[in-house]
């Protein structure tokens, strides 16, 4: 076993414990590999020790990366998307969690119905209300999210976060709870196309937590990969 497999089943069966200590079955919580920048033969260390979900940041990257590695993979768009790159990932991810906006929305549909297909997005929450962070706040979500139910092309599968930088990942458990009640809310709203099936939160320095607030997938990418080289971008 390689070491990138060997970190990546030790962070998979503390998922699968965390989960069945906030009384969930341990899949309801799925563990994306982050392989952003890394080469492809580390990607593969982690699908032969049983990876099939992996998370790209950047667009180019990421369409380099599909040819190269087995035709079973999900790959989860987690990087912020430039409308003018939508058109080369549509078709090609099993899902696109940050979308920041109503403009990127309408971007996505309009390229999927282009293609004949539906995609499934999550839309970005900035619940720290940082000011270096992409994505909607909370409030102003709750306003939107009846416009972008209702362009063609997309569905509204739920939420993700990047919860704030901090020393104790503690801290960050009041946010992923807050993103929890989030999608309760919206879920309230009973609006056609909206289905608050996912939430998307935490990263290697915090997903125990998020996993006890409810997450559907957390985004583990140092913890499994190590330390990234962005010179080799």
């Amino acid at each position: 076993m390689s070491i990138t497999g060997d970190n990546y089943l030790k962070i998979l069966d503390n998922v699968h414990r965390l989960c069945r200590e906030s009384g969930r079955d341990e899949n309801e919580c799925t563990l994306v590999a982050v392989s952003k920048t890394k080469p492809v033969d580390l990607i593969k260390d982690a699908y032969d020790a049983g990876c099939r979900d992996f998370g790209e940041n950047y667009v180019q990257e990421l369409v380099d990366k599909i040819p190269k590695l087995p035709g079973d993979i999900r790959w989860h768009m987690i990087g912020h998307l430039q409308t003018n790159k939508v058109k080369y990932i549509v078709g090609k991810t099993y899902l696109i969690h940050g979308v920041d906006s109503v403009k990127l929305a309408g971007e996505i549909g309009k390229q999927s119905v282009k293609n004949g297909i539906v995609s499934d997005i999550l839309l970005e929450v900035n619940i720290g209300n940082e000011e270096s962070k992409f994505g909607f706040k909370p409030d102003e979500l709750l306003r939107v999210v009846p416009e972008i139910a209702q362009i063609e092309g997309i569905r509204i599968k739920g939420l993700m976060t990047s919860a704030p930088i901090c020393e104790d990942p503690e801290e960050n458990r009041v946010f992923f709870r807050n993103m929890k009640q989030l999608s309760i809310d919206i879920k309230k709203q009973k609006t056609d196309n909206v289905y608050m099936d996912f939430l998307s939160m935490g990263m290697s320095g915090d997903y125990e937590s998020a996993v006890g607030e409810g997450a559907s997938f957390v985004r583990v990418g140092t913890a499994i990969f190590g330390e990234r080289d962005y010179s080799l971008r």
